[in-house]
């Protein structure tokens, strides 16, 4: 048994044009939180510091670069798990945060609560100290280019590049649905997980999806091992498909076989996604049924690997 890290950008149909782009993302995100685990970090810094990587580069999902809502507002949502006492924390549909994993990870330290969402969840995150953001600082890359041609005249591309259709089959290869996530296991055997997101294209304002919910996007027992999710939110929910691979490996699985089950639940519904998993001997693995999933997995036996189709391809020492 030892360290392990996995961590993902999102599962969806990457552009060719951006294949690059999110396999460099992910692996500087793999590089600084493995130099931070292997270095004695605990699990939660270390899922904490690789998501707030992840939130703070524009290519991805959550954070700065999110979706834009059907109002045109950026709603964000973010969970963390630490699974030796079943502790967590989220946030859900909060506005002007940048970093929603730092607020998600307050309420699992300092609240009562494990989800706290909107206005609530702004004034905890004052009283905590976190600082807020104006929205449009969230508006960069793709999302803002976006929104400035919607403003500028261009209203058909609500009904083109935003509105999800509702045929998964149809539309899930072309929206970006990513969120991004870690899970890691630490020298004294602590497993955690997180997950952040912006939500999906022309959401509905208030929509939320798997990433905050215990049990769907995020999962960690220390006794089992630990799952951080992405893909078409509302389908992950209804097979709680984190909480489900978790249950398999107790149940005697591997965690390649038990992701591998899980993902048949949400085809079962012809839902799209994938997740990373790492389980209590330290193995990391990661499945998808998308096209394409960003993603970075890090254990000592194998170093630190990256992919965006299905090969991996290891990382040269830094």
């Amino acid at each position: 048994m030892g360290i392990a890290l996995a961590i993902h950008g999102g599962a969806w149909n990457v552009p060719d044009t951006e294949l690059a782009d999110h396999r460099d993302g992910v692996a500087r995100a793999l590089r600084h939180a493995w130099g931070l685990l292997h270095g004695g970090a605990s699990a939660v810094d270390t899922v904490t510091a690789a998501v707030r990587a992840l939130e703070d580069d524009p290519l991805f999902n959550a954070g700065t670069g999110s979706h834009l809502n059907r109002l045109g507002k950026v709603e964000l949502d973010a969970s963390i798990m630490s699974g030796d006492l079943l502790e967590a924390g989220a946030v859900a549909a909060v506005e002007r945060i940048r970093n929603p994993v730092d607020l998600a990870r307050a309420i699992l330290e300092d609240s009562d609560h494990v989800l706290l969402v909107g206005k609530g969840a702004r004034r905890f995150a004052r009283e905590q100290g976190i600082q807020e953001c104006r929205s449009r600082d969230l508006l960069v890359g793709r999302a803002r280019e976006t929104y400035l041609r919607i403003r500028a005249g261009e209203t058909d591309l609500i009904a083109t590049e935003f509105a999800p259709g509702s045929d998964p089959d149809a539309t899930h290869g072309d929206e970006h649905m990513g969120t991004v996530g870690a899970v890691a296991r630490d020298a004294n055997g602590c497993i955690v997980a997180a997950t952040s997101t912006g939500g999906t294209l022309d959401k509905y304002p208030g929509r939320v999806g798997d990433s905050p919910l215990i049990g769907s996007g995020t999962y960690a027992d220390s006794r089992y091992g630990g799952a951080s999710c992405t893909g078409w939110g509302e389908g992950i929910m209804r097979v709680v498909m984190a909480k489900a691979a978790i249950d398999r490996i107790a149940g005697g699985l591997t965690s390649d076989e038990a992701a591998s089950s899980a993902l048949g639940d949400l085809g079962r519904i012809r839902g799209h996604g994938g997740m990373i998993m790492v389980d209590k001997a330290g193995v990391p693995c990661a499945a998808f049924n998308t096209p394409r999933m960003a993603r970075g997995l890090a254990c000592a036996r194998d170093g630190l690997r990256v992919g965006v189709d299905e090969t991996m391809e290891t990382l040269p020492p830094s």
